[in-house]
């Protein structure tokens, strides 16, 4: 099975002075009007932690090194299993990655897969 890519759009809107992060797409084609419940506020402080340069070095080595685990990811990394899966978790939250389950021998593995090529966010103000 082939890797899918794709592009990661993130929506922030502001609104009264608060900032909220869309967490319903809509497109073009969709006639739906934007209400306060498809805004979820407490994922702005997530999005800050996901623009960090140890994150961006982190789906970069995803992408070049391909490792085939969470625990060669933390070695290649040169950190600690606990920080990296942390990471690894909000990237799987925002959509940039899938943990692909893996055997090998009698062990399950959990392999990071890149599934986007780009991120996108707009900030309405």
């Amino acid at each position: 099975m082939a890797n899918k890519t794709a592009t990661r759009t993130i929506n922030i809107k502001q609104s009264s002075g608060i900032y909220s992060i869309l967490s319903k797409p809509v497109t073009m084609f969709q006639k739906h009007t934007v209400s306060k419940k498809d805004y979820n506020f407490s994922e702005i402080t997530k999005l800050r932690h996901l623009l960090s340069n140890e994150r961006a070095r982190m789906l970069n080595v995803i992408k070049t090194k391909n490792p085939d685990s969470i625990y060669s990811l933390a070695k290649i990394l040169e950190r600690g299993f606990k920080s990296v899966l942390d990471d690894i978790k909000l990237l799987k939250e925002f959509g940039l990655i899938e943990l692909k389950p893996e055997l090998k021998g009698k062990r399950k593995k959990l392999k990071p897969v890149l599934i986007v090529n780009e991120l996108n966010i707009n900030l309405s103000l």
